[in-house]
């Protein structure tokens, strides 16, 4: 896990850049990193059907480190996204974007699976990372919903559709709150 834990820290480093450059505006509210239990990780591969082996693992599973970036706008996540994608430390393997096409369950967020170069007593190596950056609105939907449906467990039918309906509340507070934003500045 150590390897994955200095990816973090090189995405950490990345962003703190970022900041600094970018101070005079209010581009990033925050930043959370964590990395997936190894009990978190076995059962992912078991869900998904991989072989637990580390073949497997390095090759199958692209968030083992996380790293999620919280914008209070919705422009400033594309900001950020188009700022790391150019970054040259930065591999970008994937990306999917879930604000111009929101999942069916309401969910909305821009992720990329990166890999950042990092010193090993193997020399440098590039490790995965997910990337998700996502407005405070956004961030506030994701984890009462995540809290209600995959810790609970007990989500009915006409819960999940209040949770859809609440969704694009949030997209359309998101919208205004930029609107707000561009006519007082």
């Amino acid at each position: 896990m150590a390897i994955y834990l200095l990816s973090i820290e090189e995405v950490k480093k990345i962003i703190n850049d970022m900041e600094v450059m970018y101070s005079n505006i209010n581009l990033i509210d925050h930043v959370k990193y964590r990395i997936k239990s190894p009990e978190s990780i076995i059962n992912k591969m078991n869900k998904k059907h991989y072989n637990l082996n580390y073949k497997d693992l390095i090759e199958k599973i692209n968030d083992i480190a996380g790293i999620r970036i919280i914008c209070p706008f919705q422009e400033n996540v594309y900001v950020v996204r188009n700022l790391l994608i150019r970054n040259p430390k930065i591999k970008v393997l994937n990306e999917k974007d879930f604000i111009k096409k929101p999942k069916p369950s309401g969910y909305a967020c821009l992720h990329l699976i990166i890999e950042v170069p990092v010193k090993s007593k193997f020399g440098e190596v590039y490790v995965k990372a997910e990337v998700q950056i996502r407005t405070m609105a956004m961030d506030f939907w994701s984890s009462i919903e995540h809290e209600l449906k995959y810790k609970n467990k007990n989500v009915t039918k006409h819960a999940s559709k209040r949770l859809i309906k609440a969704a694009k509340q949030i997209r359309k507070l998101d919208y205004e709150m930029s609107v707000l934003a561009n006519e007082t500045r």
